[in-house]
């Protein structure tokens, strides 16, 4: 073996030995810390970036909605969407959602206009083209938020039942999530996971009531975090809340129950005047277009209008119950 040969087997011998001894003095806190640093850092976040938008450039349809949004919309409106759309679970972004809406409203009145010839159906259209993206959202997310409060009583008992055979709380979280489907195993996935990347498990749980926006979620965490701070049976304490939960869901049943003909009342109050206005407009068109283009008439529709909002407000705020 040549002296050359030597001088380099030496040279890396004592190189991995001094990074062997310097990995040792840092500890693992460090390389913990390191190991998040290099995840986090902005070199990840612009890879992740670029990405994302080769991938979005492959949507010509979500791109095209992305940019509508864009030009009439402020990045705080489109902000405030995105979470509304996080509750729901829609795979859009705010932008992309305010796009949707506003081709529906321009492009319905105009097509509407264009075929019937007629400016009212042009309007109607660009109406509904407005309030259906907003009305399928609140659907959504009134209806997800349903199921899942439908699903925190099981997932307490099977959090209870894990603590009690010795499992610790990210363990019996994770077996909620492994048990019971969507959406609560999504909204828990997601809170281990922040757990898994060094997120403070206060922070991750609170995380998750945001996300959520549940009444029963909220009086959950707050007695996990009061019970992290205080101790305590944390089991008895789920199974106490989980019993409230079901009693509430019980009573939530029998109100819907005995208030669905006030809700039936109001939605056919809602609904009749429109639908008699445009049964008219196809059998008589000429019967009823003095009613929309005279002064008198115009002073009667703003005043119907008016009277319509009122009633539907009182009558929800009767079969609107709070328990």
């Amino acid at each position: 073996m040549s002296i050359t040969t030597i001088s380099i087997l030496t040279f890396l011998t004592v190189i991995l030995l001094f990074l062997g001894f310097h990995q040792l003095k840092a500890g693992e806190k460090k390389l913990i810390a390191n190991r998040m640093d290099y995840i986090f850092s902005d070199r990840m976040r612009g890879m992740l970036e670029k990405v994302k938008n080769r991938k979005n450039k492959n949507q010509n349809g979500h791109k095209v909605l992305e940019l509508a949004g864009r030009l009439f919309t402020a990045r705080k409106i489109a902000a405030k969407v995105d979470s509304e759309l996080a509750r729901a679970d829609i795979p859009l972004k705010g932008e992309e959602f305010l796009g949707l809406i506003l081709i529906l409203t321009v492009g319905g009145g105009l097509i509407f206009t264009l075929i019937t010839g007629s400016l009212m159906l042009g309007i109607i259209a660009a109406v509904l083209g407005a309030y259906l993206p907003y009305f399928t959202l609140r659907a959504a997310k009134s209806r997800r938020l349903a199921k899942f409060n439908g699903q925190i009583g099981d997932a307490l008992v099977i959090i209870a039942n894990s603590l009690r055979s010795g499992f610790s709380f990210l363990q019996a979280m994770d077996m909620v999530r492994k048990e019971i489907p969507d959406p609560i195993a999504k909204e828990f996935g997601t809170a281990l996971q922040e757990m898994t990347w060094g997120t403070r498990t206060e922070e991750a749980l609170n995380n998750m009531v945001a996300r959520v926006c549940s009444d029963d979620l909220e009086l959950v965490v707050t007695a996990v975090l009061i019970q992290r701070q205080v101790g305590g049976n944390l089991a008895e304490v789920l199974d106490n809340i989980a019993n409230t939960i079901r009693e509430r869901i019980r009573i939530k049943g029998e109100i819907r129950t005995l208030t669905a003909q006030g809700r039936i009342s109001g939605l056919i109050i809602g609904l009749l005047p429109i639908v008699l206005t445009i049964i008219i407009y196809i059998l008589n068109p000429g019967y009823i277009k003095l009613l929309f283009s005279s002064k008198a008439g115009i002073i009667m529709i703003c005043y119907a209008i008016m009277s319509q909002i009122v009633g539907l407000m009182i009558i929800k705020k009767i079969v609107q119950i709070t328990v």
